[in-house]
């Protein structure tokens, strides 16, 4: 049995990796990442929270979240989409009647501070080219990449070779 216990803080900001089931590939196209955005909309709509960085591949998401002050349940959210989503891509069940889209449970890292923060958005914006489905961040159009080069976090030139800042990192 694991002893791992996530932490909560109240207005915090995390780094998440969600995974399909099997890593099978579900987001494979447009209609595909419509129904998990509009699964995000639905849960904002109702529960808020600001995403940071996003990126979707076929078979996984991450993505930087910043929860409103007094707010540290990020694991109702991630129901909620997850449900969301499951309802619209699948119909079959296992044995406990969860649906066969993604893999139980996620993988979250709170932020620490501005490096770690920036650490983890190189990070996302990268993975489309880690995983060689493309060779410029810009390439990849499930991904918030444009939108930080619209804030001037990055140049649209950037990630043509690996960032140093991620050099060793490994969030799947």
């Amino acid at each position: 049995m694991s002893a791992y216990h996530r932490v909560y803080i109240q207005g915090g900001c995390y780094f998440f990796t969600v995974v399909t089931l099997n890593r099978t590939p579900i987001f494979i196209n447009t209609d595909r990442v419509e129904i998990l955005r509009q699964a995000f909309r639905k849960v904002m709509a109702a529960r808020p929270f600001k995403i940071d960085a996003m990126v979707v591949l076929p078979e996984h998401l991450h993505c930087i979240w910043r929860l409103p002050e007094g707010d540290a349940d990020y694991s109702s959210r991630w129901r909620e989409i997850k449900k969301a989503v499951s309802r619209q891509i699948c119909t079959l069940t296992n044995e406990r009647n969860e649906r066969l889209i993604w893999q139980r449970r996620f993988w979250e890292h709170t932020i620490r501070d501005e490096e770690d923060w920036r650490k983890h958005v190189d990070y996302i914006h990268y993975n489309p080219v880690k995983h060689g489905l493309v060779s410029r961040p810009s390439e990849w159009r499930w991904s918030s990449f444009s939108r930080a080069i619209t804030e001037g976090w990055y140049q649209a030139s950037w990630g043509a070779n690996e960032p140093t800042t991620i050099v060793g990192m490994d969030c799947e």
